[in-house]
């Protein structure tokens, strides 16, 4: 009985990137029609890169159908600290994450919009650098997630 309701059941997923797309096409070949405007700093350069990537991972560069938009703030806490010390021993980075997509062809009401947050964990040592580096592994993990999640929600969207 339970074999034959998920075959029921089964049958009523569709694949979300086979899906018809508002021109006709899949979801896929719209999510390549997406240019991502920069954002700014560091974790911006970071998020920017993964968006491209997810995006249109191709390499071609097809004449862009819509603009995405992305704001970011970013939080830093250190939750966890040593008694005895003083230190922290631990730290978490934060990212709220608003995006927009608008049509290239005009307009200023958004097609999509959203937020995303996310928050990634290190662990901080005595040695500045290796914090240093620990930091920085955290933003892009933060940024490999965040430009995930606002992919497919963007793709959601375009497959209604």
């Amino acid at each position: 009985m339970a074999v034959g309701c998920a075959l029921l059941v089964g049958g009523c997923v569709q694949p979300l990137y086979m899906t018809a797309a508002p021109g006709g096409g899949a979801v896929g070949d719209e999510l390549q029609l997406i240019k991502v405007e920069p954002i700014p700093d560091r974790l911006g350069h970071y998020v920017t890169n993964e968006l491209i990537s997810q995006l249109n991972g191709t390499g071609s560069s097809p004449t862009p159908k819509y603009r995405l938009v992305v704001t970011l703030t970013e939080r830093m806490s250190t939750p966890i600290i040593n008694t005895f010390t003083g230190q922290a021993e631990a730290a978490a980075i934060a990212v709220d994450a608003k995006y927009q997509l608008f049509p290239v062809a005009g307009g200023d009401k958004p097609l999509v919009s959203g937020s995303v947050t996310e928050a990634v964990s290190y662990d901080r040592t005595s040695q500045r650098l290796s914090n240093v580096r620990a930091a920085r592994d955290a933003e892009i993990r933060n940024a490999r997630t965040i430009a995930e999640q606002i992919r497919t929600r963007i793709a959601a969207a375009l497959a209604k």
